[in-house]
């Protein structure tokens, strides 16, 4: 049942991502032209400190015209280590720069359209270094009590997939 990509095309093409065009062989033969999104890996941390409160973002995206709970997240710049850049953008997005940051998860959130992989880490301590850098990246930053997650998850407080995952994980981590 594998599929087989003979060949690909650019179609579009930014700094963010690519648009291309592959010529795919499905199963008993037949072929198709099927589009996908290629994207730079994305990096994402939190911290949870010594109460079990985790960091997070209130945020809103206007793709989605959606509102919700995220942890601080962006794309890893080339040639950047994964981890540095998930420090990175915690830091710039919180104003907390994470002590040794632990790997939480690595999720494909849409494989079937983009080759997006999202890592997600996590810290035990941070230590806070001022207001965040890119502070319009949301419009408040909370310690949110962990045992709480679930329930924030089951109320679509936490809509992005990957972010609902790994704070599911960070939950079983911490509390079981």
């Amino acid at each position: 049942m594998q599929w087989t990509n003979l060949n690909e095309q650019t179609v579009y093409e930014n700094r963010w991502f690519r648009v291309n065009l592959a010529d795919v062989v499905i199963p008993g033969g037949g072929r198709l032209d099927h589009y996908l999104i290629r994207l730079r890996p994305v990096a994402a941390a939190t911290v949870v400190n010594e109460a079990n409160e985790v960091l997070l973002l209130w945020r809103h995206r206007f793709i989605t015209d959606s509102w919700g709970w995220e942890l601080a997240a962006g794309v890893v710049e080339d040639g950047e280590d994964i981890a540095a850049a998930a420090a990175r953008e915690m830091e710039e997005e919180t104003g907390w720069r994470p002590g040794p940051l632990h790997p939480l998860l690595t999720v494909e959130p849409s494989n079937g359209l983009t080759d997006a992989r999202h890592h997600l880490y996590w810290s035990e301590e941070a230590c806070w270094t001022g207001p965040p850098s890119d502070a319009f990246e949301s419009s408040r930053r909370e310690w949110i009590p962990l045992k709480l997650v679930p329930d924030m998850i089951a109320r679509c407080e936490v809509p992005a997939a990957g972010m609902a995952a790994g704070l599911m994980m960070l939950h079983h981590l911490r509390l079981g």
